[in-house]
């Protein structure tokens, strides 16, 4: 049976960890605000240069550059997108079995590779065997567009070298602060679908330069933008998990500590109480 002083011991244990959980909770949750403030600028722009592209090449009529034309799939490559840190839930886990299971459905980890954003993916992929080409480690915190541009720059390169014919973009989608989806995308030969509403909403329109030149400018940077909101939802995504995680931490030891503190004024209650009988029964004998 434990003891009042190990019961009290554990008691400050719990307290300082639930100390640590709540500023944790706290940064994370500062860091939300921020993280979502640039993401929810960004999405509107990427999407609309998604669809303009997507009319774009409706109106010139099929592939007229070699980032749209589709190839024979023979190799394929996952940019992945985890975090750096865990103790945010099944955040990291989730995109990293996710990517795992299209891998091995689809290609086998042998002939697929590699670009990884966050340690977590890389310590996932890399103890597994798989062909990491690339890995972004540590640049969450100090997150700028020019990391999305240089990923970019490289998968083009890569691609028109023909080092691979398609390319996946695996990511958590930011949905809200209480939901995130992991998502599965194409990024590469880029797939310039419309909606049918959008089809009529645009209507026709002469382009000049011509549409050619138009997407030779727009292809390129709308793969970095796709690149850039990628990271910007799963940054968000993180931050929202783990404020979440140890918003529910800090709960958690809030009651291990009721429960303890609990249990503890049993014991201390008790042995007051056996002290006391002792002392009666000692003065019982002394008076008979």
């Amino acid at each position: 049976m434990a003891t009042l002083r190990d019961i009290k011991r554990r008691i400050v244990s719990v307290k300082s960890t639930q100390q640590i959980t709540n500023a944790m909770k706290m940064v994370a949750a500062a860091k939300l605000r921020r993280a979502q403030q640039r993401l929810f600028n960004a999405r509107p722009y990427a999407e609309g240069l998604h669809k303009f592209l997507a009319h774009v090449a409706a109106q010139s009529g099929g592939p007229s550059h070699p980032l749209l034309e589709v190839r024979q799939p023979e190799a394929t490559c996952y940019l992945v997108v985890t975090g750096d840190r865990g103790l945010c839930g099944s955040f990291n886990a989730n995109v990293s079995r996710r990517t795992q299971s299209e891998v091995d459905a689809c290609d086998g980890a042998q002939s697929a590779r590699l670009i990884i954003f966050g340690r977590k993916g890389f310590e996932f992929f890399s103890r597994r065997g798989y062909d990491i080409v690339e890995k972004h480690i540590n640049l969450f915190n100090e997150l700028e567009f020019a990391h999305a541009r240089t990923v970019s720059l490289s998968l083009q390169t890569r691609y028109l070298a023909g080092e691979f014919d398609r390319v996946y973009l695996v990511y958590n989608w930011f949905k809200s602060v209480g939901a995130h989806e992991v998502v599965v995308k194409q990024l590469l030969p880029f797939q310039p679908e419309m909606p049918e509403s959008d089809k009529y909403e645009l209507g026709d329109f002469i382009y000049e330069p011509s549409p050619k030149k138009i997407m030779d400018e727009i292809i390129p940077k709308n793969l970095d933008i796709q690149v850039w909101r990628a990271l910007l939802e799963s940054y968000a995504a993180e931050q929202a998990a783990r404020m979440i995680a140890m918003g529910s931490a800090t709960d958690n030891a809030q009651d291990m500590i009721h429960a303890m503190t609990l249990h503890y004024n049993k014991v201390r209650q008790a042995a007051i109480t056996t002290e006391i009988s002792e002392i009666v029964a000692g003065a019982e004998a002394l008076r008979g």
